[in-house]
């Protein structure tokens, strides 16, 4: 069976757990208690997927993915194709909102209380401000979505096709 690299592997799981806590905080932070400090979380595991995903484009271009099994037909191919670029999209897309909307706050940003992170030169009337403020917003909804196929595609593939699909990343 061919398999991800070890690194690739571990990028994957790594990255996943902490959108996974980011979409919690994301969509929980006014129900959470004040002095739990989850926006400047959020924001600093915002920051690690950026720089983990950089990472991850780097790897991945420098270390193929395993093919697809054979037998699996076009259009699944193409539907899995499309979700890995749009996950790859929104694991940029979305820090990079989140970064530009906080360079126009007038908040410290930091990386876990370590080290302040430099901040893009705009402003709250900048219409890429605007723009980020939308993105994110609506986009965490499509990261839910593309998920939970990509969850279910997972399952599908392991328990009903059993075929290698899952096994690859495990």
């Amino acid at each position: 069976m061919a398999r991800y690299t070890s690194v690739a592997r571990a990028l994957h799981w790594i990255i996943a757990i902490l959108i996974l806590g980011n979409l919690f905080f994301g969509f929980a932070h006014d129900a959470l208690p004040k002095d739990w400090a989850v926006m400047p979380v959020h924001k600093s595991i915002g920051l690690t997927v950026l720089a983990l995903t950089l990472l991850r484009i780097v790897w991945r271009l420098t270390h193929p993915a395993p093919p697809l099994p054979a037998a699996m037909p076009a259009w699944e191919k193409g539907a899995a194709h499309v979700t890995h670029i749009v996950f790859y999209a929104l694991m940029l897309i979305l820090p990079l909102s989140g970064w530009i909307m906080s360079s126009a706050g007038t908040r410290p940003l930091n990386w876990f209380f370590l080290f302040d992170v430099p901040k893009f030169a705009v402003g709250k009337e900048d219409a890429i401000v605007g723009l980020s403020r939308g993105a994110h917003s609506l986009l965490p909804w499509l990261w839910v979505a593309l998920i939970l196929l990509h969850v279910g595609a997972a399952l599908r593939h392991h328990f009903m096709l059993k075929d290698d699909v899952l096994r690859r990343m495990l």
